[in-house]
C-alpha cells in the first residue's frame, strides 16, 4: 500500500493529521486552477476553502484511495462551475485606471465576454489545460470522461473563441 493510499485510508477513519497531509499535496494545485479559472484571488481561496470544508466533511465516501486528487479536483470544479455562474449576473465598477478604455482593456473583456459563452463544461477543459497545465488524459480522469472527448471538446471550444473574437 502507497504512502498516499494509506493516508486516505486513515482520513476516511477520521484522522485529521492524514486528511491534512493529503490536503497540503495537492493545496497549490487547487488554488492555481481555482484563481486561473476564476481569474480573482479572493473567490479562488473561497472555492478551495469551501473544496476542503466539504472533502473533509465526505471523506467518509471516498470509495477509492487512489482517486483522493480527482476526487478532490471534481469537488473543486463543481464548485467554480458555481461561481463561475455567479458572474455572469454580477456587475462591477471598473477602477479608474482602467476606466479609459485602453484597446488591452476592450481585447481583454471581448476574451471575457466570449469565454464566458462557452458551455460549463468546456471553459472548465479550457482553464484545465490552460491555465493549469492538465493534460486531456488528467481532465478526462477528473471529469469522467474520455480524453479524446475532451480534446474534440477543447479544440471546437477554441474554434468558437477564435470565431467570436474575429467578429
Amino acid at each position: 500500500m502507497s504512502t498516499k493510499e494509506s493516508l486516505a485510508w486513515r482520513a476516511r477513519a477520521g484522522d485529521t493529521e492524514a486528511f491534512a497531509a493529503l490536503y497540503e499535496e495537492v493545496y497549490r494545485d487547487l488554488y492555481r486552477m481555482a484563481l486561473y479559472t476564476l481569474k480573482n484571488p479572493q473567490d479562488a481561496e473561497d472555492v478551495v476553502s469551501d473544496t476542503v470544508a466539504d472533502a473533509f466533511a465526505s471523506i467518509r465516501k471516498l470509495r477509492d484511495a487512489d482517486a483522493f486528487r480527482a476526487w478532490i479536483f471534481k469537488i473543486l470544479s463543481n464548485k467554480c462551475r458555481r461561481k463561475m455562474k455567479e458572474y455572469v449576473h454580477r456587475t462591477e465598477e471598473l477602477p479608474e485606471e482602467m476606466a479609459g478604455g485602453s484597446r488591452e482593456l476592450a481585447e481583454d473583456l471581448a476574451v471575457r465576454s466570449a469565454f464566458f459563452t462557452l458551455s460549463d463544461t468546456d471553459r472548465l477543459i479550457l482553464s484545465l489545460h490552460l491555465f493549469g497545465g492538465y493534460t486531456s488524459q488528467e481532465i478526462g480522469s477528473l471529469l469522467k470522461m474520455n480524453e479524446n472527448t475532451v480534446r474534440s471538446r477543447e479544440s471546437r471550444a477554441l474554434k468558437k473563441l477564435a470565431a467570436m473574437l474575429e467578429e
